[in-house]
């Protein structure tokens, strides 16, 4: 077997170290912002939190976040679920009681089958910083 020029050590090497990125948990990282907002990624493509404030309030918000940043194309308050588009993803939202005083929001977004995080981490922190009051 021939040993690997210089060009393809390289092209070795950056495959290796996104590979190990990729794998480890500085994908975590990222998404420091979500932290911050208390929320967590469940998977590649769905960030989701608690709060403590009002389904309503909740409800209400998300409603007008994703009028800003999108278009709804479906939304059934009795489900707590929106549908939309936003920047050319899938964003589906997800506002669901979990007991009197705790209300969880989930927001999942995909663009051309892929999961896009980015999107969804938008959309969740401008929707939490909405709800509670610290909206930029």
């Amino acid at each position: 077997m021939k040993k690997p020029t210089g060009f393809k050590k390289w092209i070795l090497a950056c495959l290796l170290l996104t590979f190990s990125i990729s794998s480890s948990g500085c994908f975590y990282l990222v998404l420091g912002g979500v932290a911050a907002a208390g929320g967590y990624a469940v998977s590649a493509d769905t960030i989701q939190g608690e709060t403590d404030k009002d389904a309503r309030e909740v409800w209400n918000s998300a409603v007008d976040i994703i009028s800003i940043l999108g278009i709804i194309t479906a939304q059934n308050r009795g489900l707590g679920k929106i549908a939309a588009v936003v920047n050319g993803a899938k964003v589906t939202v997800n506002v669901l009681t979990v007991t009197q005083s705790v209300v969880q929001l989930k927001v999942k977004a995909r663009k051309a089958f892929f999961p896009s995080i980015a999107n969804a981490q938008t959309v969740y922190v401008k929707i939490m910083n909405r709800v509670s009051g610290s909206e930029r």
